[in-house]
């Protein structure tokens, strides 16, 4: 007869000897239920069968406890969470300054930079400080920002250009492929 194996680890997981006392729904490996147990039967349940008992619904009313190998239990848990980190993306927030006396040539290579960080998926945001009395001409900033935006391809306005304070903001983000169409 095999020793049940104790969990060592720091895991919020009830298994075999932190069961608390109470009933138990047990489930066996195969997925069949066996009945309702109390805990001292659902241990030698799971020590006949040479598996570990693992509690999966502790809220439920009696608690639903399943027969089966706690440390391949383990492995599949750790491997879904480390495939599930791959498959996020961290979209970053990229700034673009402008000026309201903006050469068109600095527009363009601004406006060509800013394309690159959409089309890799990163957010830009687009700001315009007045200086002086530059801010007398806000018209003039507005229109600089927008123009900007409208060249973009392939863009969601996220935040419409505003002023704040003597800065104008506004927040692009890249479309969807599927709003790409």
């Amino acid at each position: 007869m095999k020793p049940l194996k104790s969990n060592n680890k720091n895991t919020q997981d009830l298994v075999n000897e932190q069961l608390p006392f109470g009933q138990y729904l047990v489930i066996d490996d195969a997925g069949t239920k066996l009945g309702l147990f109390d805990r001292n039967q659902a241990l030698a349940i799971a020590n006949d069968r040479g598996f570990d008992i693992l509690v999966v619904s502790p809220d439920s009313k009696p608690m639903v406890a399943k027969i089966l190998d706690y440390s391949k239990y383990r492995y599949d848990q750790q491997k879904k969470l480390k495939e599930m980190k791959k498959n996020q993306k961290v979209v970053e927030i990229k700034e673009i300054r402008l000026s309201p006396t903006i050469d068109k040539h600095d527009f363009e290579t601004k406006l060509k930079n800013a394309q690159r960080f959409l089309d890799g998926g990163d957010k830009v945001k687009v700001t315009l400080r007045f200086r002086g009395r530059m801010i007398t001409h806000k018209d003039i900033g507005l229109q600089q920002v927008n123009k900007f935006i409208e060249s973009l391809q392939n863009v969601v306005v996220e935040a419409a250009p505003k002023l704040e304070g003597n800065t104008l903001i506004g927040i692009v983000a890249p479309k969807k492929l599927e709003e790409r169409g």
